[in-house]
């Protein structure tokens, strides 16, 4: 398997990982779905999404895959008036991955990166190994530092 950025730098900081690769011939890459290939719980699948903020500045956030960003909490947390989220044509210049195969982890720039606060609730988070078809099952608590991750509260309540 190729190494990617994300595991590069998992290795290189001997932070304990587990890839799990999925089938992507059927072309349904959501997040949920992705969780049901990997034979997980999408509790403990996270999609990592870029935004761009009114201050021009880009910002990650690591949201559960049934989960919807807030963009509201989101811009609140990084302290700006308003956040959009990136256009896809612009995702892979500025991170180096693809569109569902974006990691917070091996960006091209580290960019200040949040996560939801239902990370403090699990023992092992599955993120994007940095291209599409696999997954890297994590401690929270050795992925976080290595972002210099926060936790805040991201996602839309429930109705």
């Amino acid at each position: 398997m190729k190494k990617t950025n994300a595991i590069r730098l998992l290795d290189t900081n001997k932070i304990p990982y587990q890839l799990h690769e999925y089938d992507v011939k059927d072309g349904v890459l959501d997040g949920v779905s992705v969780a049901e290939k990997c034979g997980e719980d999408p509790r403990f699948v996270y999609k990592t999404l870029v935004c761009v903020g009114s201050d021009k500045k880009h910002y990650v956030f690591v949201i559960p895959v049934s989960s919807k960003l807030d963009l509201k909490k989101a811009a609140k947390a990084v302290q700006v008036k308003s956040l959009a989220m990136l256009p896809q044509k612009e995702l892979l210049p500025l991170t180096g991955y693809v569109h569902g195969g974006c990691s917070p982890l091996g960006m091209k720039k580290q960019f200040p990166t949040y996560f939801d606060a239902s990370i403090n609730e699990i023992e092992h988070i599955y993120v994007s190994g940095g291209m599409i078809g696999l997954q890297m099952e994590v401690a929270p608590e050795a992925l976080i530092p290595l972002v210099n991750g926060n936790i805040t509260s991201l996602t839309e309540e429930a109705l």
